[in-house]
């Protein structure tokens, strides 16, 4: 979810007015995810990396997203949508929003009209890492880790692969979100800021996924993984 910056700046803003702009289309795409049968969501909300921004402007985040979590918690788990925190584990996150985290994933843990998971202090490199320590404690010999066991020690094993990432406003880097979940995702990024994203931009994005060819090494064609007939 990218631009909230370069969109309060066009309008001569400061920062924090992009981020305050950005809470409508994150419960647009939620919706409209939801209605499409998306069955798995991730928003990017917050990096490992993020931590480097002004103090003030962090301060303004952690606020800005426990009321926004505050506020949504009931419409979220109306929609029966199970919600999750990828990362949140820095100590610098205040405790009242790490509570908040806590009692959404409690609240929402046995819906299951769609998983949303919000990276929230991740970081891809951080995740592998801490799978590989996983792997140590748990004594499992060298030759006998394989992709299976290792994904087993990420974080939300159940996580499928990813299959389509959407980068908004036109920035074309992984910024390293989700590095083992998006070895053979496909890349979609619109030009708009994402403080202007709504749900027709999203659907564009799947359309276009659809008329993707995925081949995953191989030389047999697919569409949205499932061979064509």
């Amino acid at each position: 979810m990218d631009g909230n910056g370069r969109w309060a700046q066009q309008r001569s803003l400061p920062r924090t007015s992009g981020h305050l702009a950005a809470e409508t289309p994150v419960i647009d795409v939620i919706e409209s995810a939801r209605s499409a049968g998306v069955r798995w969501l991730s928003l990017f909300a917050f990096s490992t990396e993020n931590w480097r921004r002004p103090s003030g402007e962090i301060d303004f985040l952690m606020r800005l997203v426990r009321r926004a979590v505050r506020k949504h918690a009931p419409l979220l788990h109306a929609r029966g949508i199970r919600c999750r925190f990828l990362g949140a584990a820095d100590p610098r996150i205040p405790a009242p929003l790490a509570r908040d985290f806590a009692d959404l994933m409690t609240l929402t843990g046995a819906n299951r009209g769609m998983t949303l998971t919000v990276a929230f202090d991740h970081g891809g490199r951080r995740d592998i890492v801490e799978a590989a320590r996983s792997l140590i404690r748990s004594g499992v010999p060298a030759d006998a880790v394989d992709e299976r066991n290792f994904a087993a020690h990420l974080p939300f094993p159940d996580t499928p692969d990813v299959d389509l990432v959407i980068r908004t406003s036109g920035e074309q880097r992984i910024s390293n979100f989700m590095l083992w979940h998006v070895a053979y995702a496909e890349w979609v990024f619109p030009p708009v800021l994402w403080p202007d994203f709504r749900a027709p931009h999203f659907l564009e994005c799947l359309r276009a996924y659809r008329h993707r060819e995925r081949r995953f090494g191989g030389v047999t064609p697919y569409a949205n993984g499932e061979p064509h007939p």
